[in-house]
Protein backbone atom coordinates (compact mmCIF):
# COMPACT_ATOMS: atom_id res chain seq x y z
CA UNK A 1 0.00 0.00 0.00
CA UNK A 2 1.08 2.98 -1.23
CA UNK A 3 4.58 1.52 -1.95
CA UNK A 4 5.36 0.35 1.26
CA UNK A 5 6.83 -3.42 1.26
CA UNK A 6 8.00 -5.61 4.02
CA UNK A 7 11.14 -7.89 3.45
CA UNK A 8 11.94 -10.95 4.72
CA UNK A 9 14.81 -12.95 4.00
CA UNK A 10 15.84 -16.23 5.21
CA UNK A 11 19.03 -17.10 7.40
CA UNK A 12 20.63 -18.27 4.45
CA UNK A 13 20.44 -15.04 2.02
CA UNK A 14 22.40 -12.17 2.91
CA UNK A 15 20.16 -8.88 2.38
CA UNK A 16 21.22 -5.49 1.24
CA UNK A 17 18.75 -2.42 1.52
CA UNK A 18 19.90 0.64 -1.01
CA UNK A 19 17.89 3.24 -0.39
CA UNK A 20 18.56 5.96 -3.85
CA UNK A 21 21.79 4.40 -4.11
CA UNK A 22 23.07 4.44 -0.80
CA UNK A 23 23.07 1.21 1.70
CA UNK A 24 20.82 1.44 4.26
CA UNK A 25 20.30 -2.00 5.51
CA UNK A 26 22.37 -5.52 4.81
CA UNK A 27 23.12 -8.70 6.58
CA UNK A 28 21.90 -12.71 6.44
CA UNK A 29 18.29 -13.04 7.30
CA UNK A 30 16.54 -9.24 7.88
CA UNK A 31 13.43 -8.38 7.77
CA UNK A 32 12.26 -4.73 7.23
CA UNK A 33 9.60 -2.62 5.64
CA UNK A 34 11.09 -0.59 2.62
CA UNK A 35 9.72 2.05 0.46
CA UNK A 36 9.49 0.21 -3.06
CA UNK A 37 10.22 3.32 -5.34
CA UNK A 38 13.28 4.41 -4.06
CA UNK A 39 14.50 1.40 -2.81
CA UNK A 40 17.08 -1.69 -4.59
CA UNK A 41 16.56 -5.02 -2.60
CA UNK A 42 20.06 -7.20 -3.13
CA UNK A 43 19.45 -10.80 -2.65
CA UNK A 44 23.04 -12.86 -2.28
CA UNK A 45 22.53 -16.87 -1.50
CA UNK A 46 24.71 -17.71 1.26
CA UNK A 47 24.58 -21.12 1.57
CA UNK A 48 26.66 -23.40 -0.42
CA UNK A 49 25.98 -24.23 -4.08
CA UNK A 50 26.17 -27.27 -6.53
CA UNK A 51 26.86 -26.74 -9.97
CA UNK A 52 27.07 -29.99 -12.43
CA UNK A 53 29.52 -29.32 -15.69
CA UNK A 54 30.64 -31.41 -18.51
CA UNK A 55 33.21 -29.85 -21.37
CA UNK A 56 35.40 -31.60 -23.79
CA UNK A 57 38.85 -31.47 -24.03
CA UNK A 58 41.45 -32.51 -25.88
CA UNK A 59 44.40 -34.85 -24.62
CA UNK A 60 48.14 -34.08 -25.20
CA UNK A 61 47.82 -37.01 -28.23
CA UNK A 62 45.24 -35.24 -29.68
CA UNK A 63 42.71 -37.07 -28.25
CA UNK A 64 38.98 -35.81 -27.72
CA UNK A 65 37.77 -36.81 -23.97
CA UNK A 66 34.78 -35.28 -22.24
CA UNK A 67 34.71 -34.14 -18.65
CA UNK A 68 31.83 -34.84 -16.02
CA UNK A 69 31.90 -33.28 -12.57
CA UNK A 70 30.12 -31.42 -10.46
CA UNK A 71 31.63 -27.87 -8.44
CA UNK A 72 30.96 -26.82 -4.71
CA UNK A 73 31.12 -23.17 -3.71
CA UNK A 74 29.82 -20.55 -1.10
CA UNK A 75 29.78 -16.51 -1.52
CA UNK A 76 32.10 -15.59 1.51
CA UNK A 77 32.24 -12.24 0.57
CA UNK A 78 28.46 -11.33 -0.84
CA UNK A 79 29.48 -7.19 -0.78
CA UNK A 80 32.56 -7.99 -2.80
CA UNK A 81 29.98 -10.23 -4.88
CA UNK A 82 27.42 -7.57 -5.51
CA UNK A 83 29.81 -5.15 -6.71
CA UNK A 84 30.69 -7.98 -9.63
CA UNK A 85 27.17 -8.88 -10.44
CA UNK A 86 23.56 -7.57 -10.35
CA UNK A 87 21.53 -9.62 -7.49
CA UNK A 88 18.64 -7.06 -7.18
CA UNK A 89 15.65 -8.89 -6.75
CA UNK A 90 12.21 -7.29 -7.47
CA UNK A 91 8.76 -6.94 -4.58
CA UNK A 92 8.50 -10.69 -5.41
CA UNK A 93 11.70 -11.93 -4.67
CA UNK A 94 12.49 -12.60 -8.29
CA UNK A 95 16.05 -11.84 -9.74
CA UNK A 96 16.12 -8.63 -11.80
CA UNK A 97 19.03 -9.74 -14.43
CA UNK A 98 20.54 -12.94 -15.46
CA UNK A 99 23.74 -12.35 -13.68
CA UNK A 100 23.24 -14.91 -10.83
CA UNK A 101 23.55 -17.99 -13.93
CA UNK A 102 26.78 -15.97 -15.03
CA UNK A 103 28.38 -16.77 -11.54
CA UNK A 104 28.12 -20.03 -12.53
CA UNK A 105 28.97 -19.89 -15.71
CA UNK A 106 31.97 -17.88 -14.72
CA UNK A 107 33.08 -20.74 -12.28
CA UNK A 108 32.78 -23.68 -14.51
CA UNK A 109 34.87 -21.70 -17.32
CA UNK A 110 37.51 -20.68 -14.70
CA UNK A 111 37.21 -24.70 -14.04
CA UNK A 112 37.73 -25.98 -17.60
CA UNK A 113 40.85 -23.45 -18.51
CA UNK A 114 42.46 -25.05 -15.53
CA UNK A 115 40.92 -28.76 -16.58
CA UNK A 116 42.23 -28.15 -20.18
CA UNK A 117 45.87 -27.26 -18.83
CA UNK A 118 45.71 -30.46 -16.59
CA UNK A 119 44.49 -32.78 -19.53
CA UNK A 120 46.58 -31.44 -22.07
CA UNK A 121 49.56 -32.73 -20.51
CA UNK A 122 48.73 -36.10 -20.26
CA UNK A 123 48.03 -38.84 -22.98
CA UNK A 124 44.39 -40.36 -23.35
CA UNK A 125 45.14 -43.72 -21.54
CA UNK A 126 46.86 -41.38 -18.70
CA UNK A 127 43.83 -38.81 -18.69
CA UNK A 128 41.15 -41.55 -18.50
CA UNK A 129 42.80 -42.90 -15.24
CA UNK A 130 43.57 -39.77 -13.76
CA UNK A 131 40.07 -38.23 -12.78
CA UNK A 132 41.20 -38.04 -8.99
CA UNK A 133 44.20 -36.60 -10.26
CA UNK A 134 42.93 -33.96 -12.17
CA UNK A 135 40.25 -32.63 -9.82
CA UNK A 136 43.29 -32.80 -7.25
CA UNK A 137 45.69 -30.71 -9.54
CA UNK A 138 42.34 -28.09 -10.48
CA UNK A 139 40.77 -27.66 -6.82
CA UNK A 140 43.87 -25.45 -5.07
CA UNK A 141 44.15 -23.77 -8.66
CA UNK A 142 40.80 -22.65 -8.76
CA UNK A 143 40.76 -21.38 -5.25
CA UNK A 144 43.24 -19.01 -6.13
CA UNK A 145 41.79 -18.16 -9.53
CA UNK A 146 41.53 -14.35 -9.33
CA UNK A 147 37.80 -14.23 -11.29
CA UNK A 148 36.92 -16.29 -8.65
CA UNK A 149 39.05 -14.48 -5.70
CA UNK A 150 37.69 -10.88 -7.23
CA UNK A 151 33.94 -12.15 -7.00
CA UNK A 152 33.86 -12.89 -3.36
CA UNK A 153 33.61 -17.05 -3.82
CA UNK A 154 35.24 -19.62 -1.75
CA UNK A 155 35.54 -23.20 -3.67
CA UNK A 156 34.83 -25.90 -1.27
CA UNK A 157 35.16 -28.97 -3.59
CA UNK A 158 36.01 -30.30 -6.90
CA UNK A 159 35.29 -33.62 -8.28
CA UNK A 160 35.41 -34.92 -11.36
CA UNK A 161 32.65 -38.50 -12.09
CA UNK A 162 34.33 -39.61 -15.05
CA UNK A 163 36.61 -39.22 -17.79
CA UNK A 164 35.37 -40.18 -21.36
CA UNK A 165 36.62 -40.92 -24.78
CA UNK A 166 34.87 -40.32 -28.07
CA UNK A 167 32.33 -43.71 -28.94
CA UNK A 168 34.89 -44.75 -31.66
CA UNK A 169 38.13 -44.19 -29.45
CA UNK A 170 36.03 -46.33 -26.93
CA UNK A 171 35.28 -48.96 -29.33
CA UNK A 172 39.32 -49.46 -30.56
CA UNK A 173 40.41 -49.54 -26.88
CA UNK A 174 37.72 -51.71 -25.98
CA UNK A 175 38.99 -53.84 -28.75
CA UNK A 176 42.59 -53.30 -27.32
CA UNK A 177 42.17 -53.72 -23.87
CA UNK A 178 40.13 -57.13 -25.03
CA UNK A 179 43.19 -57.90 -26.90
CA UNK A 180 45.30 -57.58 -24.49
CA UNK A 181 42.96 -59.84 -22.05
CA UNK A 182 43.31 -62.48 -24.78
CA UNK A 183 47.28 -62.00 -24.87
CA UNK A 184 47.16 -62.42 -21.09
CA UNK A 185 44.91 -65.47 -20.94
CA UNK A 186 46.96 -67.18 -24.33
CA UNK A 187 50.61 -66.14 -21.50
CA UNK A 188 49.18 -67.37 -18.44
CA UNK A 189 47.74 -71.00 -20.61
CA UNK A 190 51.45 -70.92 -22.31
CA UNK A 191 52.65 -70.08 -18.97
CA UNK A 192 50.54 -73.00 -17.18
CA UNK A 193 51.42 -75.48 -19.93
CA UNK A 194 55.27 -74.60 -19.61
CA UNK A 195 54.82 -75.31 -15.94
CA UNK A 196 53.55 -78.10 -16.31
CA UNK A 197 56.35 -79.28 -18.61
CA UNK A 198 58.54 -78.46 -15.84
CA UNK A 199 57.12 -80.17 -13.30
CA UNK A 200 57.24 -83.33 -15.40
CA UNK A 201 60.89 -82.46 -16.33
CA UNK A 202 61.37 -82.25 -12.64
CA UNK A 203 59.62 -85.71 -11.97
CA UNK A 204 61.28 -87.08 -14.46
CA UNK A 205 64.69 -86.12 -13.11
CA UNK A 206 63.78 -87.22 -9.67
CA UNK A 207 62.73 -90.30 -10.84
CA UNK A 208 66.08 -90.77 -12.81
CA UNK A 209 68.18 -89.50 -10.28
CA UNK A 210 66.33 -92.31 -7.71
CA UNK A 211 67.01 -94.96 -10.54
CA UNK A 212 70.93 -93.42 -10.58
CA UNK A 213 70.84 -93.54 -6.23
CA UNK A 214 69.44 -96.98 -6.52
CA UNK A 215 71.90 -98.17 -9.14
CA UNK A 216 74.70 -96.28 -7.18
CA UNK A 217 73.71 -98.33 -3.73
CA UNK A 218 73.01 -101.76 -5.95
CA UNK A 219 76.46 -101.18 -7.01
CA UNK A 220 78.18 -100.52 -4.03
CA UNK A 221 76.37 -103.32 -2.44
CA UNK A 222 77.66 -105.75 -5.57
CA UNK A 223 81.29 -104.27 -5.11
CA UNK A 224 80.88 -104.42 -1.26
CA UNK A 225 80.19 -108.20 -2.17
CA UNK A 226 82.42 -108.86 -4.09
CA UNK A 227 85.01 -107.07 -1.52
CA UNK A 228 83.88 -109.99 0.66
CA UNK A 229 84.33 -112.65 -1.97
CA UNK A 230 87.89 -111.64 -3.06
CA UNK A 231 88.92 -111.15 0.75
CA UNK A 232 87.29 -114.84 1.76
CA UNK A 233 89.20 -116.24 -1.28
CA UNK A 234 92.45 -114.09 -0.42
CA UNK A 235 91.58 -116.07 3.29
CA UNK A 236 91.08 -119.12 1.55
CA UNK A 237 94.34 -118.82 -0.47
CA UNK A 238 96.43 -118.72 2.43
CA UNK A 239 94.66 -121.00 3.84
CA UNK A 240 95.73 -123.15 1.14
CA UNK A 241 99.16 -121.88 0.93
CA UNK A 242 99.42 -122.54 4.45
CA UNK A 243 97.71 -126.41 4.23
CA UNK A 244 100.65 -126.79 1.47
CA UNK A 245 103.12 -125.57 3.55
CA UNK A 246 102.31 -127.49 6.69
CA UNK A 247 101.93 -130.75 4.00
CA UNK A 248 105.44 -130.16 2.77
CA UNK A 249 106.44 -130.00 6.17
CA UNK A 250 104.93 -133.23 7.44
CA UNK A 251 106.30 -134.86 4.32
CA UNK A 252 109.36 -133.56 4.66
CA UNK A 253 109.19 -134.55 8.56
CA UNK A 254 107.84 -138.19 7.14
CA UNK A 255 110.85 -138.60 4.46
CA UNK A 256 113.31 -137.58 7.17
CA UNK A 257 111.81 -140.20 9.28
CA UNK A 258 112.11 -142.79 6.18
CA UNK A 259 115.68 -141.83 5.62
CA UNK A 260 116.71 -142.07 9.47
CA UNK A 261 115.36 -145.22 9.64
CA UNK A 262 116.34 -146.64 6.33
CA UNK A 263 120.02 -145.46 6.45
CA UNK A 264 121.25 -148.05 8.86
CA UNK A 265 119.87 -150.66 6.06
CA UNK A 266 121.19 -149.14 3.44
CA UNK A 267 124.67 -149.11 4.93
CA UNK A 268 124.14 -152.27 5.82
CA UNK A 269 125.77 -155.42 3.09
CA UNK A 270 123.07 -157.08 1.28
CA UNK A 271 124.61 -160.55 2.33
CA UNK A 272 123.90 -159.39 5.85
CA UNK A 273 120.60 -158.65 5.28
CA UNK A 274 119.55 -162.28 3.39
CA UNK A 275 120.87 -163.64 6.10
CA UNK A 276 119.22 -161.90 9.09
CA UNK A 277 116.22 -163.15 6.80
CA UNK A 278 116.89 -165.93 6.32
CA UNK A 279 117.33 -166.61 10.38
CA UNK A 280 113.66 -165.49 10.49
CA UNK A 281 112.88 -168.45 8.52
CA UNK A 282 111.88 -165.94 4.94
CA UNK A 283 113.52 -167.86 2.18
CA UNK A 284 111.98 -165.74 -0.44
CA UNK A 285 114.55 -163.16 0.36
CA UNK A 286 117.47 -165.13 -0.16
CA UNK A 287 116.18 -167.00 -3.51
CA UNK A 288 115.26 -163.28 -4.51
CA UNK A 289 119.12 -162.18 -3.83
CA UNK A 290 120.09 -165.24 -5.37
CA UNK A 291 118.05 -164.64 -8.47
CA UNK A 292 119.29 -161.51 -8.79
CA UNK A 293 122.78 -162.56 -8.32
CA UNK A 294 122.70 -165.02 -11.34
CA UNK A 295 120.89 -162.17 -13.38
CA UNK A 296 123.90 -160.08 -12.88
CA UNK A 297 125.90 -163.07 -14.10
CA UNK A 298 123.61 -164.25 -16.70
CA UNK A 299 126.46 -164.45 -19.06
CA UNK A 300 128.60 -166.68 -17.45
CA UNK A 301 125.68 -169.37 -17.00
CA UNK A 302 125.42 -171.73 -19.23
CA UNK A 303 121.86 -173.43 -18.67
CA UNK A 304 119.88 -172.79 -15.46
CA UNK A 305 116.95 -175.25 -14.32
CA UNK A 306 114.05 -174.39 -12.04
CA UNK A 307 112.32 -177.38 -10.55
CA UNK A 308 108.54 -176.76 -9.62
CA UNK A 309 109.73 -177.01 -5.48
CA UNK A 310 111.77 -173.96 -6.15
CA UNK A 311 108.43 -172.00 -7.80
CA UNK A 312 106.26 -173.21 -5.48
CA UNK A 313 108.71 -172.21 -2.53
CA UNK A 314 109.11 -169.09 -4.24
CA UNK A 315 105.04 -168.73 -4.62
CA UNK A 316 104.55 -169.43 -0.89
CA UNK A 317 104.91 -167.07 2.38
CA UNK A 318 107.34 -167.59 4.82
CA UNK A 319 108.10 -171.04 5.95
CA UNK A 320 105.21 -172.68 7.25
CA UNK A 321 102.38 -170.92 6.09
CA UNK A 322 101.43 -168.54 3.15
Amino acid sequence: MFGIMFKKAAPTTYVMHYKNGVAVKQGPGLSFFYFAPDSTIIDIPLASGDIDFIFQEVTADFQEITLQGELTYRVADPARLSQMLDFSVDHDGDFLSEDPQRLNQRLIGAAQVLARAAVQGMSLKEALAASETIAAEVLPRLKAAPTVVAMGVEILGLSIAQVRPTPEMARALEAEAREALQRGADLAIYDRRNAAVEQERRIKESELNTEIAVEAKRRQIEETKMAARIALEEQRAELIDTRVENDRKDSDGKAYALETALRPLRETDWRTLMAATAARGDTRLPLAMAFQELAQNAGRIGQLTLTPDLLTQLMDGPAGGR
